[in-house]
């Protein structure tokens, strides 16, 4: 249960910041172009909401836990702020809030066909001050905001953590042990052990690489330390991948931990046979165990049992036989990837971070992007889709302030890339519309919008309720 709040509360966090930064970008595009904005508020609030703010406001300018104003005092609100007299929108003009739903957040921007459907304004003359009098670029960059501004919110985060934490790796090549693939991997071609090298021709070097390597049609590897080999991938693997994922929690490849002892127990079977820190066990009763993922299994199959180990001490193969316990163990403490591994740690300036940020953005969102077709062409790519939580189990069981800023800065071009998706009531279909009417000097007619604003409301709580069932399939009853 802990767990799950831990994760929750993250979640919620995460989904603030990018609410708030996706909305702020149609805002300020909004004053850039002098465009009324009538209320903007992180999260929603049916019936209530925590506060609110209302610079303009004859009465009293802040509430706190108060009700939800009736239509006619919103029509009041907007009236005063109509007989002022100012052609000219300002920041003043807004009615600023935070709601008590944490599933997202709005601007409301004057003359345009939202989701609010105020048809009442529409069917008024438009004002200087409206969305839909102001020119179609103009309304074009104000509808891009919000993908802008996530896309430049996940480079800032990427650029901040490379800037305060560095990048801290192990290159596959230094990987010698190389690496651990999962069984739907070894159908393919993969073995254990094997170093990847290449995709589709071009070189990979670490795990950012990896998205690469899963949708490249051609892998090689280095085998055996001496042979090269290319493996031709399935056009479903990723979503075969998915599916082994979703059932027995495989990841596609782990790097393969050589056992190297970082210490020797008191008074257990290492110790009295003569184990030191620093060996590294080669095999148990005969069986070579070049990983952690062997080595384990064998002693196991021994256990209460004094069996011969060969180690590498300095250079030199040496051997001993060691007493296993009832538990299949033998008294060591093993050194991690990192302590094995020659480790490479980039360092970036401010300067440099920067530009880091936009390339590890490029690659996230181009890797989402050519994963996206898989959705919407096969039934497992549908299948995969997963609502709050999806999300929520993205997150780590404990919380970490680098962890989270990652999963944040890619949420935050997920976010991105589905709301710019051409789907009415989406950014992306409002988009489409405006891109039509540049091209055709055709502005389509508002009957037409309000229309395809149903339509694409109605899409989207469907996908909605489809991807919260799939949840609710996968954690609750498959």
């Amino acid at each position: 249960m802990e767990t799950f709040f831990i994760k929750a509360l993250q979640l919620i966090f995460a989904l603030s910041i990018l609410v708030l930064i996706h909305e702020f970008g149609h805002y300020f595009f909004s004053r850039v172009f002098k465009v009324r904005v009538e209320k903007f508020y992180m999260f929603f609030h049916p019936w209530f909401k925590l506060a609110k703010y209302t610079p303009k406001s004859n009465g009293k300018k802040w509430s706190f836990f108060c009700k939800n104003d009736t239509e006619e005092q919103e029509k009041e609100r907007l009236e005063q702020l109509n007989a002022s007299g100012d052609n000219q929108a300002t920041w003043r003009d807004t009615e600023y809030g935070i709601g008590w739903l944490p599933l997202g957040g709005y601007c409301k921007i004057a003359g345009m066909i939202d989701e609010s459907m105020d048809k009442e304004q529409m069917a008024l003359p438009p004002k200087p001050w409206e969305f839909r009098s102001k020119p179609a670029f103009q309304r074009l960059m104000i509808m891009v905001g919000g993908v802008l501004f996530n896309f430049l919110l996940a480079i800032v985060i990427y650029a901040g953590i490379v800037f305060a934490y560095g990048e801290e790796y192990v290159p596959f090549k230094n990987a010698y042990a190389g690496m651990i693939f999962s069984d739907y991997a070894h159908t393919v071609g993969f073995e254990d052990g094997d170093i990847p090298l290449a995709a589709d021709g071009k070189g990979v070097d670490n795990y950012e690489d990896q998205s690469r390597m899963l949708m490249a049609k051609n892998v090689t590897v280095l085998r055996n330390q001496s042979d090269t080999v290319n493996i031709a991938l399935p056009k479903d693997f990723v979503l075969s991948l998915d599916k082994e994922y979703d059932k027995s929690k495989q990841q596609f490849m782990v790097y393969r931990v050589p056992v190297v002892v970082k210490q020797v127990q008191p008074r257990m079977g290492a110790e009295e046979a003569g184990l030191q820190n620093g060996d590294r066990i080669l095999s148990v009763a005969g069986v070579a165990t070049p990983g952690y993922d062997l080595f384990k299994p064998e002693l196991d199959k021994n256990a209460s049992k004094t069996i011969e180990i060969k180690y590498l001490r300095n250079g030199r193969e040496m051997s001993s036989n060691v007493a296993v316990d009832d538990n299949g163990k033998i008294g060591i403490m093993l050194c991690s990837p990192t302590e094995i591994y020659d480790v490479v740690v980039n360092h970036y300036n401010i300067f440099q971070s920067v530009p880091r940020g936009i390339s590890m953005g490029w690659n996230t969102v181009s890797n989402y992007v050519s994963s996206l077709k898989y959705v919407f062409t096969s039934k497992e790519g549908a299948q995969s889709i997963g609502g709050f939580g999806t999300l929520g189990s993205i997150f780590p069981d404990k919380w970490n302030w680098l962890e989270f800023w990652n999963t944040t800065a890619f949420f935050s071009l997920i976010l991105a890339v589905m709301n710019i998706l051409p789907i009415p009531a989406l950014d992306g279909g409002h988009v489409l519309f405006l891109l039509w009417e540049i091209v055709t000097r055709r502005k389509p007619s508002d009957k037409f919008l309000e229309n395809a604003q149903i339509a694409g409301m109605m899409i989207l709580f469907g996908l909605l309720l489809y991807a919260n069932a799939n949840d609710i399939y996968r954690f609750f009853i498959k």
